[in-house]
């Protein structure tokens, strides 16, 4: 079987859907080619199971030309389900000139197969995403007509030894444990203060002396930041993708601006902060989540 998932959104986005893209791949024995925003495509060679990435906006003012390659890669394989996580006109009229007989979505006249409104209550840059509790756990909504069981908590990423090892070599020297920082890109959403960031590793330090502290080198790809999230200790991050590459390999986290309930109830994952509201919270909060107060 060959299946196609339409998914738009963010790398965080693709990061939560990635546990029912396995899912799909593994209980249906299928091929996999997904869908998602040119800058996102690099996000998928994290996952095996996944055979092409298909880049496309899904702006509303995409191009006639995008589309239509679109139409023309998705026409070509013989695809026999399409999970489709988008939205608008311009992609339900490109699904219906497929052949893919079944079409799961939330909404449209090209969906085949319509998944329960509750799981897809709002939709952001033409993204049905899952509100409601951890988004992960939440795409159960759309493999439940399919019968597909989805245990997101299980799931983990499953990185190349090289990867590993390469991260393992930049890590500072020393036997102290190893804090991951990862504040905000620079150009997202208010963030923790700056001067809180800068603060922390000596307030960690004065209990701690050999602490051991990195960021995340500008520029990685995916597969690196995912190697050097498994290699730390512990991860504190206001970084969405980063926040869900610790998620995904288990790393203890410590989300900052996350509400609880869009955290899996997991040992060693807390969210501190009010979601945009980060610059009312303290170091010495920041402190008593990490174990430090």
């Amino acid at each position: 079987m060959r299946v196609l998932f339409l998914i738009p959104g963010s790398g965080a986005t693709q990061l939560q859907a990635m546990p029912a893209v396995a899912a799909t791949a593994s209980q249906l024995g299928a091929t996999v080619q997904v869908a998602c925003p040119p800058a996102q495509v690099s996000i998928w060679k994290l996952l095996p199971a996944v055979e092409k990435v298909l880049p496309y906006s899904f702006d509303t003012g995409v191009s006639l030309a995008d589309w239509a390659n679109l139409l023309g890669a998705v026409r070509e394989p013989d695809f026999q389900l399409c999970l489709n996580l988008s939205s608008g006109w311009p992609i339900d009229l490109l699904l219906s000139l497929t052949h893919i007989p079944t079409r799961i979505a939330a909404g449209g006249f090209s969906a085949t197969v319509r998944v329960p409104a509750p799981g897809t209550a709002g939709s952001v840059n033409g993204s049905q995403s899952p509100t409601g509790g951890w988004p992960n756990q939440q795409y159960e909504s759309w493999l439940r007509p399919l019968e597909i069981p989805l245990d997101a908590e299980v799931f983990r990423l499953r990185l190349k030894p090289k990867a590993l090892e390469a991260a393992a070599a930049a890590l500072p020297a020393g036997d102290g444990p190893l804090l991951l920082l990862a504040p905000r890109p620079a150009a997202a959403a208010a963030d923790w203060p700056a001067a809180h960031w800068q603060a922390l590793p000596e307030a960690i330090r004065s209990r701690l002396p050999n602490l051991r502290v990195v960021t995340p080198p500008a520029g990685a790809t995916p597969q690196e930041l995912a190697a050097q999230v498994a290699a730390v200790d512990v991860v504190l991050s206001s970084d969405p993708v980063i926040t869900e590459l610790a998620l995904l390999t288990a790393t203890p986290l410590v989300a900052l601006g996350r509400s609880s309930d869009s955290l899996p109830p997991r040992q060693g994952v807390k969210a501190v902060g009010i979601p945009g509201s980060l610059d009312q919270l303290s170091v010495a909060e920041v402190l008593l989540a990490l174990g430090m107060a």
